[in-house]
Parts: structure tokens; C-alpha cells; sequence
């Protein structure tokens, strides 16, 4: 056990106790200091379920996917590769969002969930012709064409059937979003989108809009990145997107989605209603009529902060005049985002959420990966010791949804709470899961 600060002691900047900001909104206080959302003490819920564990505001969530439902119209995509299993799905759909999927599994999942098929709005730079062919018989809503040779396949697929897919084209403005290269997707070189310099752009819309054609364009759509700050980043896209769009007389502009969220002190980002304000004011502004339906796909800035993930520490290890490694029995499994884009997170003591964070350790997950680290320069409170449970807040987008099973680690379980309760939503997973798929 590590000795508490003197009392008078001033201490460091960004050594205090964690932001209330970067907490759920639900959170609160039990005896002693300890966490709890909604209600639902933390640690009962870790004694229950064990760590690794991803718990989840619901309420919060709740009010995240009506303030985009309030901001952007009924309809707004929920962008599910942020965080999706089953209980999400249905969340989203019943607070009247759309569902936005990329995948053939990500469209299973929703559908599992009984969202109707209008509702969803199927992405990908690569769809196989197996998820276009049941994305139109189960009839998906709509579809963002992303290449001509998904061009190719959908207009062969519909033309087979008597369906009519409503399609948007996916274009690229040539904004380079000030984020991590890895998730821009506005710049001209991208793996997605066409092109609006190279001409591509025209091209498909022409093609795609042709008068009794099997394909039906309503709308245009685009994304610059992800984690983007500046609201200033989408104004600009709609600047350069309007000149395309207006000719085209569709009746649907999606600006797609990316809006960032603080993950550590000092950060700061517009809120949802923020974001989508600056943008009807750019497209009023390039003389797109209130006629036209202004579209998102919000998904990071709907679930990110509204989640924790809690860990049990397993060792420290102390190398004098170096660096002392606190590791816990997580890691890169279920957060990959540190190792693939160097993110920052923070952490705090579940038993105790106001303590001073005196400490600066390295935290580090369980794998046999040198590069498997959660937090750097962690600040943790000195009086931390094996067996205690921390937590990192702001992990509910794309924590869960890129969890692997690297060293067959079975992946964590994910519980809502809300009104002093809490629900599995996904079960952890088992040593038999792991091999369930051998043969």
C-alpha cells in the first residue's frame, strides 16, 4: 500500500480526482466514495459479473438517441459499429432511430432484434453480393452505394427481382478532417467513396439516377472521419457537397457521422444538437432548401461516455527510476483503440471516485504484447494495491465492438443499468466458446 498525500499537499495539475465530466451522467456516490450509475453500486455489479466488464447508462444512452432524433429528424442512423448487440439495437430503434450497419452481421444482429428492415441503412466499401441479395430481400431501407462495381452487382441483383433498392451515392468532398489518419475518409485518397475531383462521383449519380433504371437514387451522402472536434470540418464538406448535390434534385443529404468525444482532461466537443445546428446552418447557407432532409449516422457521440470498463489489478511492478507497470486482467482484447491509434484514456478507483490521483503508473493489459497498454502515464490514486478494481471511463464506442479473443481471452460482459438495476445484456464469454467453432 502506497502512502496518502499529505492533506496540505498541492497537488499537480491533472492529479486530482477523475472529471465528472468523462463519467457516466448517471453516476453517483455510495459509502466510502464508491461508484455507482443509476444507481447500481459498481462494485456489487463487479462481484456479480467479475472483470473485465463493460457497464452501460441506459438512460443516459436513452437520452443521447432522442437528442438526435430531436436534432437531425425522425430517422437518423444510429452508426452500430460503434457498439451493437441485440439490447442496443432495440434501444436505438425504439427511441426512433434508423439502424446504420456495414456488414452482413452487423444487418443480422439488428434484424435479430427485431428492427423492421426499413429502418436499417446498409454501408461497406466491399459488400459481397450475399449481403446485397438478402439486404434486398429483406428489404433494407436503404443503401449507400460506395463503388461501380457494387453498381454492377445491385442493379443485376434488383433486376432479377421486382424490388427497386433506394439508393444514396457515397462521395468523397476532398476535406481532410483534423483526426488520426487511420480514420479520416474524407480526403480524395480513400478506400471509400467516389471521387467528386476525379469525376467518379457524376459518373455514378448519373448512372445510378438513370430515368427507369432498377436502382432508385433519393440521396447523397459522405463522411469526412472519425473523432472530428471541429464542427467547422462538417461546415466545409457541406460547402463542397452542395455544388454536387443541388443539381441532382434529391431529397435526402447525409453528412454521415464522426462527431467526436472528450476521452481525456481538458478535452471538450460539441454536443449532438451543437453539431447539427452548425450544419443546417452551412447548408442554408449553400442555398440547400428546408426541403431537402439532412441526415447523420451518429455513433461514438451517442455511446461512448456512457460507459466504463472496469478491471481488477493483478500486478505491480515497480522498476525504480523507470516507470512502475500496474497490470489488470484486461488489456488490448477489449480496448484496442490505445494500441491501434494511441488513445488516451483516464482512469480512477472504483472504491474510491474522489480520491486524489497522486500516482503516475503505466497501466497495461494481460497480453503477451509489449504494446499492450491502456493508459501511458496513468494518474492513480498512491493507495492502490492488488485486488483493487479500476476503472477507464468513455468506453462504450469501440471497445466492445473491436474486443478480440487474442490469447483466447473470452471477451467481457456488457450490463445496463438503470433505475438501481442492472442487466446482462451479452453474458461473458466461456472457455467452451473459444472452441466452439473448431471442427
Amino acid at each position: 500500500m502506497f502512502p496518502d498525500p499529505e492533506p496540505e499537499q498541492a497537488l499537480p495539475a491533472g492529479h486530482g480526482p477523475v472529471a465528472a465530466s468523462l463519467l457516466p451522467e448517471g453516476s453517483g456516490r455510495g459509502p466510502g466514495g464508491r461508484l455507482t450509475i443509476a444507481g447500481v453500486d459498481i462494485l456489487d455489479l463487479v462481484a456479480e459479473h467479475g472483470t473485465p466488464l463493460f457497464v452501460y447508462d441506459e438512460d443516459q444512452l436513452r437520452r443521447r438517441c432522442r437528442e438526435a432524433v430531436e436534432a437531425w429528424g425522425p430517422g437518423v442512423a444510429y452508426a452500430s459499429k460503434a457498439f451493437l448487440c441485440r439490447a442496443m439495437a432495440r434501444l436505438a430503434h425504439e427511441e426512433g432511430m434508423s439502424i446504420d450497419v456495414s456488414t452482413g452481421g452487423e444487418m443480422h444482429v439488428a434484424l435479430a432484434a427485431g428492427v423492421p428492415p426499413a429502418a436499417l441503412v446498409l454501408h461497406g466499401n466491399n459488400k459481397s453480393e450475399t449481403e446485397l441479395a438478402r439486404a434486398l430481400e429483406a428489404g433494407v431501407g436503404r443503401i449507400v452505394v460506395d463503388s461501380f462495381e457494387e453498381i454492377d452487382r445491385l442493379e443485376r441483383l434488383a433486376g432479377a427481382t421486382e424490388v427497386r433498392p433506394r439508393v444514396l451515392v457515397r462521395v468523397t468532398p476532398g476535406i481532410e478532417a483534423h483526426t488520426h489518419e487511420y480514420v479520416r475518409t474524407g480526403q480524395d485518397d480513400s478506400k471509400f467513396d467516389f471521387g467528386l475531383r476525379s469525376g467518379d462521383a457524376r459518373r455514378a449519380a448519373a448512372r445510378l439516377g438513370a430515368a427507369g433504371g432498377p436502382l432508385e437514387l433519393v440521396g447523397v451522402h459522405a463522411h469526412i472521419g472519425s473523432q472530428v472536434f471541429a464542427t467547422e470540418s462538417f461546415e466545409k464538406a457541406v460547402g463542397v457537397l452542395a455544388e454536387f448535390f443541388l443539381p441532382l434534385g434529391l431529397e435526402e443529404l447525409c453528412i454521415g457521422g464522426g462527431l467526436g468525444v472528450a476521452y481525456v482532461e481538458g478535452e471538450s466537443a460539441p454536443t449532438i444538437t451543437e453539431w447539427a445546428a452548425s450544419v443546417r446552418r452551412a447548408a442554408a447557407g449553400a442555398g440547400i432548401g428546408p426541403g431537402t432532409r439532412l441526415s447523420a449516422e451518429p455513433g461514438r457521440s451517442v455511446v461512448a461516455s456512457a460507459a466504463i470498463t472496469c478491471y481488477t489489478v493483478g500486478t505491480i511492478k515497480e522498476i525504480p527510476g523507470i516507470r512502475t507497470y500496474l497490470s489488470v486482467d484486461g488489456g488490448m482484447s477489449d480496448n484496442p483503440r490505445p494500441v491501434l491509434y494511441g488513445s488516451g484514456y483516464e482512469v480512477f478507483s472504483v472504491a474510491a471516485v474522489d480520491a486524489p490521483r497522486d500516482r503516475t503508473v503505466t497501466v497495461v493489459g494481460k497480453h503477451c504484447e509489449s504494446g499492450d497498454v491502456i493508459v501511458r502515464d496513468a494518474q492513480i490514486p498512491s493507495f492502490v494495491r492488488v485486488g483493487d478494481v479500476l476503472a477507464t471511463p468513455v468506453t462504450g464506442a469501440y471497445g466492445y465492438s473491436m474486443a478480440s479473443t487474442y490469447n483466447k481471452v473470452p471477451r467481457p460482459p456488457v450490463v445496463f443499468v438503470t433505475a438501481g438495476a442492472g442487466r446482462l445484456v451479452v453474458r461473458r464469454e466461456t472457455f467452451d466458446d473459444l472452441t466452439a467453432l473448431d471442427v
